[in-house]
């Protein structure tokens, strides 16, 4: 296979880091766009990428890291915030932009939006619906390539900072619970989303339209089957410890007001409550295993040590 010429955002992020050394090892010609404050943190990524200092609400950035590619793969977004325009400024603007800017780029002939499960549900968060926005934004646009918007749900694995807190306290024998038995959840191991990545970079047609996509757990997952699971891999017993709604109501409020006093993005929030509330974020992996012939390879009971074990 031919390498294509690749230009990726949010490369120094948990997803697009894993995305671009893979796809760099592929022998695919990597340019990523990185904010002047992050390079630092591409010491992670391979030296033969290109990398491109600036901004995505910089034309001129976009311009230079679009010149010459045949795909573009957007894994740039906010999941942290406090308002909705902070959102709505990074995940679905710098959609608008990047399109924008892709139209006059006749070599281009792939777009990838790695969007969130979350997205199906914009009216339950500020987040889920700058997500959405930022799909409806890709998904109008009069382009002469071909469009797709995947969708996962909870992505995990060596390098996350987010689903790590919640395992490295399982390790230690507790576990928080926030919702009721009846809730249920997808997850996602970082390789098998990379992989569906790599298959859709390789594709000589890739599919258009969206596609949501998992580790293939029928139903999702509930959090005590993840504590049976956590029980089993790390061979000792979880006590599930309920945390009063209040008291996580509470912490969110002021949450809230702390970063507005002090300036910084929150990721406990009242919005992300109703997110880690939501009854179901389960997904479907029959649209994309039929058009792409992907399917996961890492559940759980793998992906739980391999992510442990990088801490």
């Amino acid at each position: 296979m031919v390498g294509r010429r690749i230009a990726i955002t949010g490369a120094t992020g948990f997803i697009g880091g894993a995305l671009v050394r893979e796809l760099a090892h592929a022998g695919h010609q990597i340019k990523v766009l990185v904010r002047p404050q992050s390079l630092a943190k591409t010491r992670n990524l391979p030296n033969d990428i290109d990398v491109i200092p600036g901004n995505l609400d910089n034309e001129a950035s976009i311009q230079a890291l679009l010149s010459d590619a045949d795909s573009v793969i957007h894994c740039a977004g906010a999941v942290r915030g406090a308002t909705e325009a902070s959102f709505m400024r990074t995940n679905e603007k710098a959609v608008h932009d990047l399109v924008g800017a892709v139209v006059s780029e006749p070599k281009i002939d792939r777009f990838l939006l790695i969007s969130s499960l979350a997205a199906s549900q914009p009216d339950v968060s500020a987040y889920a619906a700058s997500k959405k926005a930022g799909e409806d934004v890709l998904s109008g646009a009069d382009l002469n390539c071909v469009s797709t918007i995947f969708r996962p749900p909870a992505v995990y694995g060596p390098g996350d900072t987010e689903l790590l807190p919640l395992f490295k306290t399982m390790s230690r024998g507790f576990a928080p619970i926030w919702n009721s038995s009846e809730h249920r959840f997808s997850l996602i191991y970082i390789s098998d989303l990379v992989s569906a990545v790599t298959a859709w970079v390789s594709s000589s047609r890739p599919p258009a339209g969206i596609f949501e996509l998992c580790d293939g757990q029928p139903g999702g997952y509930s959090m005590d089957g993840v504590i049976k699971v956590a029980e089993n891999v790390l061979r000792r017993r979880i006590r599930p410890i309920t945390v009063p709604a209040v008291v996580l109501n509470i912490l969110a409020r002021s949450n809230v007001m702390l970063a507005r006093l002090f300036h910084y993005e929150p990721m406990l929030t009242p919005w992300k409550l109703r997110e880690l509330r939501y009854p179901r974020w389960v997904c479907d992996n029959s649209d994309i295993a039929e058009k792409l012939a992907w399917e996961p390879r890492v559940q759980l009971a793998e992906g739980l040590p391999l992510t442990l074990a990088e801490r």
